[in-house]
């Protein structure tokens, strides 16, 4: 799936700088590499779901890029499969602007950080809004212990994903990770 990260990914434009730095025919590599096309690694699945929060981008009628803050308990991302990730969408500030650029561009972005350790998962996908009771055996999955009301699932199928440098990550930590 870092192929299939690297095929998507990587533009003309893209390719032309990357040309221009040095590092094509190290990309290249990853793009014909067919590496775990399998979908997500146990490896993976352990990042993923050893997360309590997650950067995720979607995509506006007009084209432009929105980001949003997901957070929840421990593991409330949840890897379904190894080409699927699924999490309780809580009720948050109302504003409903992923809810509703899902409904036109199913097209997701996740940033998913490991600060202490600075380490970043990247993954691309196609998500899907789900209303309370539609697939109960995906929400009977879900951590669901953070007293927020659940308005809903988004279940995202994995197009790719990578593992980004970690060369600017700064480490921070959580006052439960500080006490360790």
């Amino acid at each position: 799936m870092r192929d299939a990260y690297a095929r998507t990914m990587f533009s003309n434009a893209a390719k032309r700088l990357q040309e221009r730095a040095g590092s094509r025919k190290q990309y290249e590599r990853m793009v014909n590499s067919r590496h775990l096309e399998g979908g997500l690694s146990e490896f993976e699945k352990e990042f993923v779901e050893a997360r309590d929060s997650f950067y995720m981008a979607t995509v506006t009628p007009d084209g432009w890029p929105y980001i949003q803050h997901r957070g929840g308990p421990v593991g409330f991302l949840k890897v379904v499969d190894g080409r699927t990730l699924a999490f309780a969408d809580y009720s948050g500030n109302r504003q409903y602007i992923s809810a509703g650029n899902l409904s036109g561009n199913d097209r997701v972005s996740l940033f998913l950080m490991d600060y202490p350790h600075q380490a970043r998962l990247k993954i691309i996908g196609n998500a899907r809004a789900l209303k309370p009771g539609e697939d109960t055996e995906i929400e009977n999955r879900l951590v669901k212990e953070s007293g927020a009301r659940v308005e809903g699932v988004i279940v995202i199928d994995v197009v790719g994903y990578d593992w980004n440098c970690s060369q600017h990550i700064t480490p921070r930590f959580t006052k439960e990770e500080l006490v360790e």
